[in-house]
């Protein structure tokens, strides 16, 4: 959406009135509501609550400002990029990496012939390189056949980026593109980015991430129609005038980034906080170069200050000659890996917080929000939850073993961003309180309340109304409610990847499926199906209690938990489907055919 002022009011009234009746539920919760004679409940449910609320607040800030920075014509030379008027004035180069390891040569071949389709309006030399850790014969074959480079490695030290640096030292481009082996740019990338980077403060540009293999569905009112006639129709239309584009029967895993990137990534603009997400981005060579030299540069003194610390404690020593330290200086140096990308599972929001915190610099970063690539998305629930407990592992990591939010040099509002994204990772730690709270009473009869009673509805129901309305009005356009579905029920991938990183298990780098896993998993959703069932037969158990008069099954109580309980039930739902789903024949065929297809594929066809 473009930016306009007078939504992003409303959505800034709307956010701010639900914190404010938030803090004012949530200050009653703890001075008035718990049940005294039920502490071991009512305690945990009240402080997983107000975890969940200093969440929303570090999310309200995420998306306070749609504010963003203004895009220039595309920079003809590299004197357009640069801060220095005295430099040298040439046209740009552009080098295009393409990483990879075991995927099918045939896909990353698509990605070749895209890239070497890449338009620019100015003269503009651009170099697509492919890096095969997997050092395939078949793959260099492909490159040769496609005229592009081919870079390969002896070892495969830090995975990916391990794999990006070593091609950096072979290559000189002032920009570069990344691609993972599955992603085809689209001939205006060029176009569309390069002219952030007339800001000489820029140092990425991140393009939205979009998968052309997820299921499209069937739009509702199209579906209503079939069922309903020309009621249905009418009747779908008009859901969709007041919550936007609804399809039924799409994206079974949730793998639409529309809502993280239109919304979530794009707000931290205003903030200079938006995050690389690896695939689709585009960085200047100089500020990477720069920030990893500045803290190569301080991982030796660190060192060097740690070594000579323990030599004088060896030898007793007040002072260590000018030679000594000379010598641990240069054995640090020997020592200490020099990453442009940070040898991690999560290296792309490594080097972001690298780049972001370089006060010294001022380095920006920009989510451009146009759709500049397609790639493949997990389409099994398999490769769907090693990509995830990936994502969520390095992300904790960081967190936990070397957290930026301690460190001097990212200003307050990227540390609040930042935090945000950390703290979403904890959710399952509340979330889990928040599906079992409702079963616990609907078989038991406790209540974690003091009661169910006309004040306790007073209280959050303004809370919760405002917080439905103002979400919808920040996504507007965006279906929040499959996102919001998922972020309850992956609870037991996010406490495993917490539990993992507590106990300082090294997070592996498992390359994600291209390809469809054959199978169902439900042994991946036990968890879920547990926490569903139990909920169907506690609300019947409930209920019949309540019919028949026993104590503590107040009609207030077996609404609020009926309500709350059916809730986590439907959130459920969508991850069971996903671990039983299968695709539709024709249109995994098309697929199929896609990743495929070569000579067919011509400029017209990836442009439209």
């Amino acid at each position: 959406m473009p930016y306009s002022p007078l939504h992003e009011a409303l959505w800034q009234f709307l956010s701010t009135a639900c914190l404010i009746f938030g803090a004012w539920y949530l200050a009653w919760r703890w001075l008035f509501s718990i049940n005294m004679d039920a502490l071991w409940f009512a305690i945990p449910l009240v402080v997983a609550e107000t975890g969940a609320f200093i969440g929303l607040v570090l999310f309200t800030i995420n998306l306070w400002s749609a504010r963003s920075p203004d895009r220039g014509p595309p920079p003809a030379t590299t004197r357009d990029c640069a801060e220095d008027v005295e430099e040298p004035d040439r046209p740009l180069t552009v080098d295009v990496f393409f990483a990879t390891y075991s995927e099918d040569p045939e896909l990353v071949r698509q990605g070749l012939q895209a890239a070497k389709a890449l338009r620019y309006p100015h003269p503009i030399t651009v170099a697509v390189h492919v890096l095969d850790d997997g050092k395939r014969p078949a793959m260099a074959a492909v490159a040769a056949e496609e005229g592009v480079n081919y870079i390969t490695r002896e070892d495969n030290l830090g995975f990916k980026a391990g794999n990006l640096r070593n091609a950096m030292t072979e290559t000189s481009g002032d920009f570069i593109l990344i691609c993972d082996a599955d992603m085809v740019p689209f001939p205006s990338f060029l176009e569309e980015t390069l002219g952030y980077f007339r800001d000489p403060k820029v140092a990425w540009v991140q393009t939205p991430q979009w998968f052309y293999d997820v299921p499209p569905g069937i739009p509702l009112p199209a579906q209503l129609q079939r069922r309903l006639g020309r009621f249905g129709g009418w009747l779908g239309r008009s859901v969709e005038r007041v919550i936007g584009p609804v399809q039924l029967g799409e994206d079974p895993f949730a793998n639409d980034p529309q809502l993280f990137f239109d919304v979530i990534l794009r707000r931290r603009n205003w903030a200079n906080a938006s995050f690389c997400c690896g695939a689709g981005s585009i960085h200047r060579r100089e500020a990477v170069m720069e920030a990893a030299l500045r803290q190569w540069s301080n991982a030796i003194e660190a060192a060097a200050g740690r070594d000579e610390a323990a030599a004088k404690r060896l030898t007793g020593e007040k002072a260590i000659s000018d030679s000594v330290k000379s010598a641990m200086l240069w054995q640090g140096a020997l020592e200490q890996e020099f990453q442009p990308y940070k040898f991690h599972v999560s290296e792309d929001i490594y080097t972001s917080i690298a780049l972001h915190e370089d006060r010294e610099r001022g380095w920006k970063s920009v989510l451009h929000p146009v759709v500049q690539a397609r790639m493949l998305s997990p389409n099994d629930l398999l490769s769907w939850t090693v990509q995830r407990f990936k994502y969520a592992g390095g992300t904790l990591d960081i967190f936990v073993n070397d957290s930026p939010l301690f460190r001097k040099g990212l200003t307050l509002q990227q540390k609040l961003m930042y935090a945000a994204t950390f703290y979403s990772y904890l959710s399952p730690i509340w979330n889990v309180m928040f599906l079992l709270a409702p079963i616990i009473f609907l078989f038991s009869g406790i209540a974690p309340l003091a009661g169910y009673s006309l004040e306790f509805f007073l209280h959050i129901t303004p809370f919760l109304i405002l917080n439905e309305l103002s979400k919808l009005v920040a996504a507007w356009g965006n279906s929040n409610s499959k996102g919001r579905a998922w972020f309850l029920a992956t609870f037991p991938l996010g406490l495993q990847a917490l539990w993992a990183v507590v106990r300082r298990k090294k997070i592996s780098f498992p390359v994600t499926p291209k390809d469809r896993q054959v199978g169902t998993y439900g042994r991946l959703v036990r968890w879920q199906t547990a926490i569903a069932l139990l909920t169907v037969v506690g609300l019947v158990w409930g209920w019949v209690a309540y019919a028949l008069g026993v104590p503590g099954y107040g009609l207030g109580a077996m609404l609020a938990n009926t309500l709350w309980g059916a809730s986590n039930a439907i959130s459920m739902l969508p991850i069971i489907r996903a671990a039983f789903w299968q695709p539709d024949e024709e249109f995994e065929a098309e697929i199929v055919s896609g990743k495929m297809r070569r000579a067919d594929l011509n400029q017209e066809e990836m442009a439209s």
